[in-house]
């Protein structure tokens, strides 16, 4: 049974910084590209951010770009996101997924595992 746990999230000003942590079980998880998600109160989840399994490559969204970093510890099951000179446009439920697909790591459908979500609210 694949399990993805994310924690990390909570209440931060503009400008301020949080990392978040998905861990993993139940899956190779080095096999497997991480993604981060985001779905703010009355919108879509979007994309943020992505990492692939081998090589650790690594892919953003525009409006994270620059303030974002996600990274990887295979050995420990477990994907991060550092996030920086947050904004409140950042507020939203963060998610973590998985997805054994090294070149479509954009589109939720193509993410076959999920988190349930970890809230950050940034305020003004």
């Amino acid at each position: 049974q694949v399990q993805l746990v994310e924690s990390g999230g909570g209440l931060v000003q503009a400008g301020g910084s949080l990392r978040l942590s998905c861990s993993a079980s139940g899956l190779t998880f080095s096999m497997y590209t991480m993604g981060w998600f985001r779905q703010a109160p009355g919108k879509e989840r979007e994309f943020v951010a992505a990492i692939r399994g081998r090589g650790g490559r690594t892919y953003y969204a525009d409006s994270v770009k620059g303030r974002f970093t996600i990274s990887r510890d295979n050995a420990k099951n477990t994907v991060y996101l550092q996030m920086n000179s947050l904004k409140p446009e950042d507020t939203a439920v963060y998610y973590c997924a998985a997805t054994p697909s090294s070149s479509d790591y954009y589109t939720e459908t193509a993410y076959r595992y999920w988190g349930q979500g970890t809230q950050v609210t940034v305020s003004s």
